[in-house]
Parts: structure tokens; sequence; C-alpha cells
């Protein structure tokens, strides 16, 4: 039996951005399946009725794989698939498979054999390496640093070493609410000289991308992103 299709469906980063982000490929997909796979049933129920809203979502058949899902429930959402049946991963926000459990989806279809098909739509990383103006050949995106701040301390020593010995641009994200705990360690631990990227809300109205050496920021001071959704980039 031929097997269906595992389709990578970005979602939004911000409210309201949609028809702004999104390329009608990716509404006519959604409008076309019935069998998701995702990492947040409640915003991924609410994700498809705002760009399908012919969509019955009641009959539906949603599946939850998430950063704690087992291996075994990992081949078991793929069931569908292997019975030749479509499916869309859809993340909590952005491109699945890019620092999220839908990467896991992906490698084990590839495994099984299922062909597996990314739909374009906005990447947080992406999106702030564009706009840093740092080097875009060579970068490494590191996820979460630690919580712990020696640790983390350490982790950003050992990031700005990686910057200066390779010209690459190191890129990480941290949890909202912790952003202002993170950008004052950046300051306060890396070279005046080092620059530094702040991108905060890709694709709102009230975005804000900027680079600057760490001087120049203590000079101009931080802007307040508490709370909001960021990515941060050290570079030369």
């Amino acid at each position: 039996m031929k097997t269906g299709i595992l389709y990578l469906v970005p979602t939004i980063l911000a409210d309201d951005t949609a028809p702004q982000v999104l390329p009608p490929q990716v509404a006519a997909h959604v409008s076309a399946l019935s069998h998701f796979l995702v990492e947040n049933a409640r915003t991924a129920r609410r994700f498809i009725k705002s760009i399908a809203p012919n969509q019955v979502i009641e009959e539906l058949r949603i599946s939850v794989i998430d950063k704690d899902s087992s291996e075994a429930e990992i081949q078991a959402a793929l069931k569908p698939l292997l019975a030749g049946h479509d499916a869309g991963v859809i993340s909590e926000a952005g491109c699945p498979g890019i620092a999220d459990p839908g990467a896991e989806l992906a490698r084990a279809a590839h495994t099984h054999g299922i062909k597996v098909v990314p739909l374009v739509g906005p990447s947080s990383l992406l999106l702030a390496l564009m706009a840093s103006g740092m080097n875009g050949q060579s970068f490494t995106f590191h996820g979460y640093l630690p919580i712990d701040r020696s640790s983390r301390v350490a982790a950003i020593k050992q990031l700005e070493k990686l910057t200066l010995t390779q010209h690459q641009t190191q890129l990480f994200i941290e949890t909202p609410y912790r952003n202002m705990q993170l950008l004052e360690d950046l300051l306060s631990q890396l070279h005046p000289t080092t620059r530094l990227c702040i991108a905060a809300s890709l694709t709102a109205p009230n975005e804000y991308v900027r680079t600057n050496t760490v001087a120049g920021w203590k000079k101009v001071g931080l802007p307040e992103i508490h709370k909001q959704p960021a990515v941060f980039l050290i570079g030369k």
C-alpha cells in the first residue's frame, strides 16, 4: 500500500498575521487534510480554524506529539500515514522540526519511507539571522542556555569563543519571562566589541530587531522585551 505524505505545516509567530506570513498553499493543504499531529491540541485547532474555516474541527483526527512523547507514541501517530492517509504536523509557532518535537516525526517517517514535505512559512531563527547583519554562511543554533547562572555564564563565554575562533554566528533563545536576566548576563560577560542582536516579537506590529556592540548596548540601554518571544545572536 502506498503511504501518505507527511506535511510540515508552518504556523504564525504573532497573532493575526496569517495573511501576511503564510502563502495560500498552506491554507489549501490544511483544508484538505483530516489527520494532524500537533504539539498542542488547543492551539492547533484554533490555527486550523483560522486559516481553513471550512474544516469541521470535531471531525478531524488530531494526535498530540510533544517533547515528552515516547518512541511508541511517535510510531503510533504515524499509523494513518502507513495506511495511506496524508497528515500535517503543526507546532506551537513557526516551522515544525526546528527546535521542535516535529523533528522526531520527520525522523520516524523517513525510516518508514514516508514522504516528508516542508511547507513554506516563518522561522524566527532565519528571520533573526537575516536581519542581524551577521555571518549567514556559518552559524549554529543552541536552543536554550542553562538556567543555572554559573552554567549560563560559562555557556556565554564558550559561545563568544566560537564566534571569535570560527567567525560563526551563535543563535539561542530564552523563556520569554527570563529575557531581561539573560540580556544582563550577556552585557556583563561578553567583550565590549562583540556584536549582539536582539530580535523580538518577529512579524508582530511591535517587532524589534537591532544589532549593536556590547559597548553600544550599554550606552543606549536595553529594550524592554520582558515576556516577548525573542532570538538572540552574537557575532563579530
